[in-house]
């Protein structure tokens, strides 16, 4: 193990010390707020200290069976016990690498992600429906919930802009990464030659605000209209103005849904799109500049990054940041996207472990 890392994992042992004394003053106690602040990071911290314990016993158990090798009757059983015991170093020090990690503490957040047709006219429009299908398939083979937030379909039965709410285990941690703009090639059904043609997407993954750390918007800062929801829906559609959209003033950031029959309800989830759009901007922000300091692989999330191309012709999916390429594109687009997100997340690990490092 590196000397840096071993440096890290001694300093959780001493702060379990720090935390065991914390927890059991009574003025901690009496306040429930910071009780369970220190109760969770001491729950974490146990959770690296246990396993670094483990880690060294392990070492302890190959030296002593170091020193059995001499002895032509315990050899055999010895180096068995170095064998699985160096196995066993390997796997404790990956864990160790992950759980040292610096954690976000929205990726367990459920998360708003908003798909926009970008260059490619109808062909862009039903790509943004394939990419909501992709996602919305992942999500159920997962076990997260979905829900439409906003849609604006095409005459053709895509869409031009979608926001989904998914909600599961980890769920912004998961998908975090799909923020950028995503290419399409392939022929589309509209075209009568056989041509393959160049479209393409953007996607947006923002965080669902904690209501606890939320902004506070301004009325005075805000614009909301209402008006007559429209597409296909039957009896209830087209009857009242239960569409709302509302716009920041000082921003000029828009929301708007006409999913629900209620207009309080779809005032209701406008500004909940509203606050995460307002606060993605902030983080985009901040993600630039970091990324422009760390040139990471993975990028800002900036809708502008060119993220990954889906060639149909070939059965390709090609992400660009990490340089991944997968010949199974059809079983991505029904939703089999585990290796990509298993990908990403374990370049994201690399990128802050090497960060780690150089701290």
């Amino acid at each position: 193990m590196q000397d840096f890392l071993r440096t890290q994992l001694e300093r959780y042992a001493q702060r379990l010390q720090e935390l065991d004394f914390l927890l059991s003053r009574e003025d901690i106690m009496a306040d429930m707020k910071q009780y369970r602040n220190i109760s969770r990071e001491h729950a974490d911290v146990t959770a690296v200290a246990s396993r670094y314990s483990r880690y060294q016993q392990t070492e302890a158990d190959i030296a002593a069976a170091r020193e059995m090798l001499d002895d032509p009757d315990m050899a055999e059983m010895a180096q068995e016990e170095i064998s699985n015991g160096e196995e066993e170093l390997i796997k404790l020090e990956a864990e160790l690498q992950r759980m040292l990690l610096p954690k976000d503490p929205d990726d367990a957040r459920p998360a708003f992600v908003e798909i926009r047709a970008g260059t490619g006219g109808d062909e862009s429009a039903l790509f943004a429906g394939d990419l909501a299908r992709m996602y919305t398939r992942y999500a159920a083979n997962v076990g997260w919930k979905v829900e439409v937030m906003s849609s604006n379909e095409n005459e053709i039965g895509g869409y031009k802009e979608v926001v989904l709410r998914i909600e599961g285990d980890n769920t912004y941690g998961a998908l975090r990464f799909e923020s950028g703009g995503h290419r399409v090639q392939r022929v589309p059904a509209t075209e009568t030659q056989g041509r393959i043609h160049t479209s393409a997407c953007t996607v947006a993954v923002m965080p669902e605000p904690d209501e606890a750390e939320a902004i506070t918007l301004n009325p005075a800062d805000l614009r909301i209209d209402t008006f007559r929801a429209s597409g296909a829906g039957g009896q209830h559609i087209n009857k009242t103005d239960s569409a709302v959209r509302v716009v920041h003033l000082p921003t000029g950031i828009v929301a708007e849904c006409q999913d629900g029959r209620s207009q309080h309800s779809n005032k209701a989830k406008a500004l909940q799109v509203l606050q995460a759009r307002i606060q993605e901007k902030e983080r985009s922000e901040r993600a630039a500049k970091e990324a422009a300091l760390r040139k990471g692989l993975i990028g800002s999330g900036d809708r502008s990054d060119r993220i990954r191309t889906y060639n149909f012709p070939q059965g390709r999916l090609t992400d660009h940041r990490i340089n991944l390429t997968l010949y199974k594109l059809l079983a991505v687009m029904e939703g089999d996207m585990g290796d990509v997100i298993e990908a990403l997340k374990h370049a994201r690990e690399a990128e802050l472990l090497a960060e780690l490092e150089t701290n």
